[in-house]
């Protein structure tokens, strides 16, 4: 059965019913007036309603059969079975309307299901009898239209780009250059840049190399033009589809992010209006929105970040596919083009935002509840945050929030019912999660989150998920401690749910021991900060005797011997905070008398000149005898701190004499005294009380004070 003109109005009702039965499992097919229904409801003739129905039609047999084979092989053939002979005789019909069908139903099914679009696309004659369309209704603009839609979806596939040859681009060419219809224009040139792009990957693949029919930079301009001239929105939607994929080379992202009557254009095709309802298949069908968002992220994307190993082997691979007659510039890949290096990203940041991007990230969001655009914006906006001088206005504009949004909408539905369960999460899952990061990194949290408590509590659970999440990187992990460092200074609320959060401190106190400087830095500074805030972490890291609290006070201890001085202000100050209580002193004295490290690394805090190196340290090397450790007015004080509030917490009275003769010793007696006097002028300073009270005690047992 065929559609007519007399069967158009049936075609609603028709999809209707077959939705309806999509929903029952025991539907498998189509009767065969439903399948002709099918076939021609993306005929140009029936309206984008009418389109969207098809797609959910089309989307749920395809699903259905994916499903119930047992390899994608099978299903890809069963698909084709149903549709390869209707499809490729309505092709091949005499008849426009019955050709039209054929082409359309085709590049719908490209978008439902590629494998078995692709299998059919390839079949014996099929590629002819889509170009004798051209010739048998040469004055049919639907015709060409179709034909180059479905060529641009085709030319998205390798083994369907095989088959385009010289005749088919210059098919393409030619439709693209004219100027009497902009949508069939649009619709060429995109097809364009995809059969340009992918020749261009294939031919890297084998080693070859490919002619291209047009320069990039002339096809961004072409589609560029037709952004801002054209009124039509399905050449608009083509126009945008092809500067996705075009904004991905270093000298088109520079162009186009120098036009501002452009970006502008291209943002206002986001729906700006606040609250409106999410869009629908039919509303998504012909929009650009997603395209909008990718050509954002292209233009601010960072190129990757290697380790020397990972650029040497990526080098190698490039030599490897490069021809051998190739000169030298041809062998260097995007990473070594200078408009792709850092400054140049930022530049392009900074002007896209000027232009309104984050008007356009924000209200892409409030927009539509799709997986794939809230992916894309939470990758450009991770990429704008990079920026520290854009922090400011994306919080402004509402940054936060969208992210947020965008975070909640992947975390949310990983219900926390088995907590051994890893949860699945992509790489790019972590990327708003990771620009939520940087706004917390260097915002306050009320900037970041408002007033609301809730919003900061709501935040720790992402963060906690990119700490310990194996597939996290290094450097996710090293922001997500900055970013929960912050957050728990904001309350001893804040800090008792972080230090709650499943598996956070387990992962935290072996991070405290990587060999990377910033990340042990990062780890003993949330340590330092939910010491403070946390009553339980104050207990389990020596505040009272717990299991295994003797240990982690000596890792503190030991950090305050590093190089790094931030490491080493951090450790001590969670040190000074813990000495307040008796059982933390106790267990100090214990591992002075075990090591005999405990007052000499105190002592070097407050004046590496004058107190004697812990014992083990001449050992490790001839030159670190002379070497001391920086000093830092913040290391005074939190040194004085802690040796005098180890000195007063000591309750056995032979310790106590037997500490205040190894600390005169080691050098600490003097020290203090230089500190005391160093603040001769300045009887304000915040060390003269702590200092007094340490040699007052030192005096009362026995130590000679110098003077």
């Amino acid at each position: 059965m065929s559609t007519t003109p007399d069967t158009d109005s049936r075609v609603p009702d028709v999809l209707d019913a077959v939705l309806k039965k999509t929903q029952d499992k025991s539907w498998t097919t189509f009767a065969p007036d439903e399948l002709a229904v099918l076939l021609s409801a993306f005929s140009p003739s029936h309206p984008i309603a009418v389109h969207s129905k098809a797609y959910i039609v089309l989307s749920a047999f395809c699903q259905r059969r994916r499903t119930e084979a047992s390899t994608p092989e099978e299903a890809t053939q069963s698909i084709c079975r149903t549709f390869e002979t209707p499809v490729t005789s309505r092709i091949a019909d005499t008849e426009e309307r019955e050709a039209l069908a054929g082409l359309t139903f085709l590049a719908a099914l490209f978008d439902v299901d590629h494998l078995s679009a692709a299998s059919i696309f390839q079949r014996d004659g099929v590629l002819e009898s889509v170009m004798d369309t051209l010739d048998l209704f040469q004055n049919s603009r639907n015709v060409d239209l179709a034909v180059a839609h479905l060529l641009g979806r085709a030319a998205g596939h390798k083994a369907c780009r095989a088959l385009l040859g010289s005749d088919h681009q210059k098919w393409l060419e030619w439709k693209s250059r004219q100027t009497e219809d902009g949508e069939l224009r649009a619709a060429a040139a995109v097809a364009m840049v995809k059969l340009a792009r992918g020749s261009s990957a294939d031919a890297a693949e084998s080693g070859g190399s490919t002619e291209q029919p047009m320069e990039d930079e002339e096809l961004a301009s072409l589609m560029k033009g037709l952004v801002v001239d054209s009124r039509e929105t399905s050449s608009v939607a083509d126009a945008v589809e092809g500067l996705a994929y075009m904004s991905t080379t270093p000298a088109v992202k520079e162009m186009l992010s120098k036009d501002s009557v452009f970006l502008s254009k291209l943002f206002s095709l986001v729906p700006r209006r606040k609250g409106a309802p999410t869009q629908s298949l039919e509303d998504i069908a012909g929009s650009p929105l997603y395209g909008t968002v990718v050509v954002i992220a292209n233009l601010c994307a960072y190129r990757p970040r290697l380790s020397p190993e990972e650029a040497q082997i990526a080098k190698l691979r490039r030599m490897a596919k490069t021809p051998k007659n190739s000169s030298q510039a041809e062998s260097k890949g995007p990473e070594d083009d200078p408009l792709d290096d850092d400054e140049h990203v930022k530049e392009r940041g900074r002007r896209i935002l000027k232009a309104g991007a984050m008007e356009a990230l924000t209200s892409a969001v409030r927009a539509t509840d799709s997986r794939a655009v809230r992916s894309v914006v939470g990758k450009a906006l991770l990429s704008l945050v990079e920026d520290k001088e854009n922090r400011g206005k994306i919080l402004q504009a509402g940054g936060a929030k969208a992210l947020t949004t965008i975070i909640h909408s992947v975390i949310d539905p990983l219900k926390p019912t088995d907590v051994s369960k890893v949860p699945q999460l992509d790489t790019s899952d972590f990327e708003p999660i990771q620009a939520l990061a940087k706004l917390a990194i260097t915002a306050s949290p009320v900037q970041v989150f408002g007033p609301n408590e809730g919003a900061i509590y709501d935040a720790i659970r992402p963060f906690t998920l990119m700490l310990t999440h194996p597939n996290a990187n290094l450097l996710q992990r090293f922001e997500a401690m900055m970013a929960l460092t912050n957050l728990s200074s904001q309350s001893p609320e804040a800090a008792s749910r972080i230090a709650r959060s499943d598996g956070l401190m387990n992962k935290v106190e072996l991070l405290m021991l990587e060999d990377h400087t910033l990340i042990r830095r990062a780890a003993t500074e949330l340590v330092c900060n939910l010491v403070a805030g946390c009553e339980e972490i104050f207990d389990k890291w020596g505040g009272s005797k717990k299991s295994g609290s003797k240990s982690k006070l000596q890792v503190l201890v030991a950090l305050c011997d590093v190089e790094d001085l931030q490491t080493r202000l951090a450790a001590s100050g969670a040190l000074a905070t813990l000495t307040a209580s008796p059982e933390a002193c106790e267990s100090l004295v214990e591992l002075q008398n075990e090591r005999h490290r405990v007052l000499p690394i105190l002592g070097q805090l407050v004046d590496p000149s004058v107190v004697a190196r812990p014992p083990g340290d001449e050992n490790d090397g001839d030159d670190d005898d002379e070497e001391e450790l920086p000093t830092d007015p913040g290391l005074v004080h939190r040194g004085i701190v802690c040796i005098r509030n180890l000195l007063h917490g000591i309750q056995n009275k032979a310790a106590q004499m037997e500490i205040a003769s190894e600390a005169n010793r080691v050098g600490i007696v003097r020290a203090l005294v230089l500190a005391v006097k160093g603040c001769a002028q300045n009887t304000n300073s915040p060390i003269l009380r702590p200092a007094a009270e340490a040699l007052k005690w030192l005096l009362e047992h026995g130590v000679e004070i110098p003077v």
